[in-house]
């Protein structure tokens, strides 16, 4: 069991730690964890936010536990040696194409969503974004038009192949839970999403055991707002998917609560809370740890296949925040190190 450990910028290293010494508790047979640095704590010191030794590290690994990057020291440097890079790069160098984002609300944080009680009660969803194509890896540039003005273009497109294979773990994904799969696009004004529409419902032929429904993506946003209890899995593009996996975890409540997974084709997999870097606390012990710990049960699910540690990681989870355990993204007090400890003694 060799993961790669990524802590990252910000408050990346505190929560990874903390996800660490849970795994660490676990005491798995063959258990190896090997440290790398990317993002702006990387290109402080080898200049460059993926360098050479950390894609090493990650190639020779079975799954990647990572904290996050995004530094805004570091705002001001050429696109290609940015902290956001290291993450694009691995997922570039990895095949990592699928990233699957769970949301739910853990009983009795109902009152924490921006959404009422009764909505935001319902909510038990996941959404699979396609991570390797879109405007995200197209062509783009800057111009300058005959008259003088500026202009900026991104190109967005998708082979069918790449609709095909997300599309797969959408249908799988579905399989698993509730038997209902949403493709969320924009084909009444994009060609790339009439592809999109149509390559979906070809594979579609392949699980009759799932209800498949098509929605447009503003009509999406605004359902998730408004029944968010009628998803069971969402699969779309890295645009659309970017926007709604960050709108899907504020109607749960609090961001420090969600993990994810970015999964190849195989078990490889990168997991991590989907919080960001977070600098204005990094270094106070304010972070909660949740998500990364979160993030590092879904490791063990998706590449290892260890579905009883998995559920005795959620379970501590549940169970300390049942009791009362809160960060300040919950309105309570305790620190990074207090949730990790609350956690572990649950474990």
């Amino acid at each position: 069991m060799k993961i790669a450990v990524f802590a990252g910028d910000g408050i990346g290293p505190e929560v990874t730690r903390e996800a660490v010494r849970v795994l660490e508790a676990l005491a798995l047979p063959g258990l190896e964890l090997s440290e790398g640095d990317v993002g702006g704590a990387a290109w402080r010191k080898h200049g460059h936010p993926l360098p050479p030794k950390t894609l090493e590290i990650a190639r020779a690994a079975d799954a990647i536990l990572f904290g996050a990057v995004g530094d805004f020291d570091c705002d001001k440097l050429e696109r290609h040696l940015r902290p956001e890079q290291a993450i694009l790069g691995l997922r570039k160098e990895l095949g990592l194409f699928a990233n699957l984002r769970p949301a739910t609300v853990f009983a009795g944080l109902e009152d924490f969503s921006a959404l009422r009680p009764e909505i935001a009660g319902a909510i038990d969803l996941l959404i699979v974004r396609e991570l390797n194509g879109d405007v995200y890896f197209g062509e783009k540039g800057m111009r300058t038009l005959d008259d003088g003005r500026r202009q900026g273009w991104d190109m967005m497109s998708y082979a069918e192949d790449e609709v095909r294979r997300i599309a797969h773990v959408g249908f799988k994904a579905a399989q698993g839970r509730a038997g209902r799969l949403c493709s969320v696009d924009k084909a009444n004004v994009l060609e790339t999403s009439q592809l999109w529409r149509d390559v979906v419902i070809e594979v579609a032929a392949e699980y009759p055991d799932v209800e498949l429904s098509h929605m447009y993506v503003d009509n999406a946003a605004m359902q998730l707002v408004k029944g968010p209890g009628q998803f069971d899995v969402i699969v779309t593009g890295n645009l659309f998917g970017d926007i709604l996996s960050d709108l899907a975890s504020m109607c749960v409540g609090s961001i420090g609560l969600l993990a994810s997974a970015s999964m190849a084709t195989g078990t490889m997999g990168l997991y991590e809370p989907i919080h960001g870097s977070a600098p204005d606390i990094a270094g106070q012990d304010k972070a909660n740890p949740m998500a990364t710990i979160l993030s590092a049960a879904m490791l063990l699910r998706h590449s290892f296949g260890l579905e009883a540690a998995a559920a005795r990681v959620e379970g501590a989870v549940a169970k300390a925040l049942a009791d009362g355990i809160r960060g300040g993204d919950l309105g309570g007090t305790l620190g990074t190190r207090a949730i990790g400890d609350a956690v572990l003694e649950r474990l």
